[in-house]
């Protein structure tokens, strides 16, 4: 009897476990439908933003000097930034594990470049661990609803890489490509570089293949349509540049906490999924054990029973 009580307690225990893990997972899941919205609202205007920064970036590189110091490439690169966009809690499985060794990996491709991380969210703190330098730390809505609210980080990433602390930065996030896939990038976002931007600027979208091909074309497109025209600017280049680059730039890192948030949703809800279907089978597990601890229960009795019965007899 002492086994099948043992049992049931943890039947009852996992039972409970598995209606929170089932709440939870209801809960991600609403999450997740608010923050696809929310991407989905902006992804075509962020690829707008995007090629237009890249278009500058293209029109910087036909002229004899360099178009805005944010466009100007550096000879060498010395000190490198990213821009590490995590989550604010855990379960959600490897979400978190998968951008920081994407991030990791983009380091090992450079050793010689020092490095340095601009957090976004409190577990990027795992860098910590690791001995690598972090330069600031910068809270997470889970709720992004302004662009206002990256301000802060571009203003940074900016000015530091116009001193000359940074040669370039890099925004490292987790790309939403559908309830079941997400996949960490590492972007490039200062200077701008059409020939190193894999993607180009276009954040995957499930309904459309990104191949070579595409991205070639891409490539020739802007190459084309920069050729033959010369913009005029009012009141002048720089000024506008001054202006409209850093707001481009504000867009494009708003859009990877959207697809960061997405992603990070998504993926606690396919961890709570998870969890729920573990708890279940468990359950069915434990239950068949129960059964035959029962039965073995009862038929020790029934063997005592009929042993004391014929002893009587005797």
């Amino acid at each position: 009897m002492a086994k099948t009580k043992e049992i049931s307690r943890r039947i009852k225990s996992i039972g409970n476990t598995k209606k929170i893990t089932r709440a939870m997972e209801m809960v991600a899941a609403a999450k997740m439908r608010k923050a696809v919205e929310a991407v989905l609202r902006t992804r075509t205007y962020a690829n707008l933003s995007w090629e237009t920064v890249m278009h500058l970036s293209t029109m910087a590189d036909s002229k004899s000097g360099p178009m805005h110091p944010l466009l100007t490439k550096r000879p060498e690169t010395k000190k490198a930034a990213i821009i590490l966009i995590s989550s604010n809690r855990g379960l959600c499985g490897g979400y978190n594990t998968n951008i920081l060794n994407k991030a990791k990996e983009s380091i090992k491709r450079h050793p010689d470049v020092p490095v340095e991380f601009i957090l976004v969210g409190k577990k990027g703190a795992a860098v910590y661990s690791q001995n690598y330098t972090v330069a600031a730390e910068f809270p997470k809505s889970d709720v992004l609803t302004d662009a206002k609210e990256v301000v802060p980080i571009v203003n940074m990433a900016v000015t530091d890489f116009l001193s000359g602390r940074y040669d370039k930065v890099f925004v490292a996030y987790t790309d939403f490509v559908s309830a079941a896939k997400q996949v960490p990038r590492i972007k490039q976002l200062l200077p701008v570089n059409m020939e190193e931007d894999e993607y180009l600027g276009i954040v995957a979208d499930p309904k459309i293949s990104v191949t070579k091909q595409i991205i070639t074309e891409k490539r020739e497109k802007h190459l084309h349509a920069q050729a033959g025209y010369d913009f005029l600017f009012e009141p002048s280049p720089s000024e506008v540049l001054d202006k409209i680059i850093p707001r481009l730039l504000e867009v494009q890192v708003y859009q990877a906490i959207l697809e960061a948030n997405a992603s990070e949703h998504s993926a606690s809800m396919s961890a709570m999924h998870q969890a729920t279907e573990a708890a279940t089978d468990m359950v069915k597990e434990l239950t068949l054990f129960y059964n035959k601890a029962r039965q073995a229960g009862i038929t020790a009795e029934i063997a005592e029973i009929s042993a004391g019965a014929n002893a009587l007899l005797d």
